[in-house]
């Protein structure tokens, strides 16, 4: 039999078998790993992606034979915790993903090895802390309450004691949190009339992420500011709680799915009603296309949650080719540095947000289409903290080169982490949807 590299096929993606004891099995995932670190040493196309790769072939450099036999299989773990499954390598690097018959799914395995993990109890309490972004939010987003938490996470003497006591790091910025939460204060205009277009549903509804709710309800507001001028009728989810993808990121599977059981009902139901459903995070849009139809793929309701659900971008261009969208562009937005994140990028809509960026008159975009290093949690970690300013440090450098006024990321944490990366600078972290209202001249 010819071993082939690479496919000229379009890469396939196996529903996740999660549900299986096997899923959990210690022993068979230190096989799975090992067949697949083995392909891996052979190929290192993935060595400039992240740390879980150099971490993986430092380990097999430096073991007794310079092959994968040299490494103590207890060691896969430090591969494990390194990897916060971004995709990319699945998505841009990997020349053997399905079909090709070596089945190499790096992000999935490492998925599974993290769920085992939590299976077996081996997790910190911070991380079931900061996973638990409706747990966090609904709490430190209280009046008087968010005041005195975004004090603290300024104050070095108390991110010290979080550093030493918690493992957050002591020189992370932190998001604040708003007491003036996203959903009690969206003003939601209905009264529009239905105009669907030949490939978009004419009414929105918000599914608006823990992030959005309780650290930055002004991507919302503009959100839905940006529907109303463009005279789309739209509403909020009635109920939502966080996606998953926190706990997806944990291992915790469990709670992926009582997330799911709470969320997917609504959702269902405003799809089968002909709803376009936005999310203004990346990371979520993705757990409803991708994640959960893999873990749940005879779910029905899911299925129509994924195909129901877009990037706001995705379906404000869509409305531009239906001839739908308004460009009456009044300001100008100079020069913007904007930074596609990978959890958009592994959605393959192609660069939305550059292209309406770019319709706005005297705008000039410069992209970066790199990995900033954060990844939701795991940036924030004081082990993995001085990882994620190296691995963005060559985005830090390319978002500043063309002296920009605005820097943007469609994930608002990347693009706090690129602010804090670049240091002193001029240009202002704007979201996307932020200067999309700003360019229509709306308030």
């Amino acid at each position: 039999m010819t071993t082939r590299e690479g496919s000229l096929e379009r890469p396939t993606r196996h529903p996740l078998d999660w549900e299986n004891p096997d899923f959990y099995d210690e022993p068979k995932l230190f096989s799975e790993m090992e067949r697949v670190f083995d392909i891996c040493h052979g190929c290192r196309r993935c060595v400039s992606l992240c740390t879980a790769f150099p971490s993986l072939f430092d380990l097999i450099d430096e073991g007794s034979t310079g092959e994968l036999d040299g490494v103590e299989k207890q060691n896969f773990w430090k591969v494990v915790d390194r990897c916060y499954l971004c995709d990319m390598c699945f998505m841009a690097k990997c020349p053997y993903v399905p079909p090709h018959p070596w089945n190499v799914d790096f992000p999935h395995l490492m998925l599974r090895a993290k769920a085992v993990k939590h299976k077996k109890g081996d997790v910190r309490f911070r991380d079931e802390l900061l996973s638990s972004t409706d747990l966090m939010g609904k709490l430190a987003a209280i009046p008087v309450v968010a005041q005195a938490v975004n004090a603290v996470n300024k104050t070095p003497v108390a991110r010290k004691l979080m550093d030493n006591v918690l493992g957050i790091h002591a020189e992370r910025k932190l998001p604040d949190y708003d007491s003036h939460k996203f959903r009690p204060n969206a003003r939601i205009n209905q009264s529009h009339e239905v105009r669907d277009g030949d490939r978009t549903s004419g009414k929105v509804a918000i599914y608006a992420t823990c992030y959005v709710n309780y650290n930055e309800p002004g991507i919302g507001h503009d959100l839905l500011k940006v529907l109303d001028h463009n005279q789309i009728p739209t509403r909020l989810v009635e109920k939502e709680a966080c996606c998953g993808m926190p706990k997806l990121e944990l291992g915790d599977l469990d709670a992926v799915k009582a997330l799911k059981i709470r969320n997917i009902p609504p959702l269902a139901k405003l799809a089968k009603e002909g709803y376009a459903i936005l999310a203004p995070v990346p990371s979520c849009t993705l757990m409803y296309k991708q994640e959960l139809p893999l873990m749940f793929p005879e779910d029905e309701d899911v299925k129509a949650v994924a195909a129901a659900m877009f990037d706001p971008f995705e379906y404000l261009m869509l409305r531009n080719r239906d001839g739908l969208l308004k460009t009456d562009f009044k300001q100008p937005l100079g020069n913007v540095s904007y930074h596609i994140p990978c959890h958009l990028r592994v959605q393959n809509i192609g660069q939305k947000t550059r292209e309406m960026l770019q319709m706005v008159p005297d705008t000039k975009v410069s992209v970066v289409e790199r990995c900033s290093g954060h990844d939701g949690t795991w940036g924030v970690k004081s082990e993995h903290f001085a990882d994620s300013m190296k691995i963005g440090k060559p985005v830090f450098k390319q978002m500043g080169a063309s002296t920009p006024d605005y820097i943007s990321s469609d994930c608002a944490i990347a693009a706090r982490h690129i602010e804090q990366g670049m240091g002193d600078t001029k240009a202002q972290k704007q979201h996307p949807l932020t200067l999309i209202r700003i360019a229509y001249g709306l308030d």
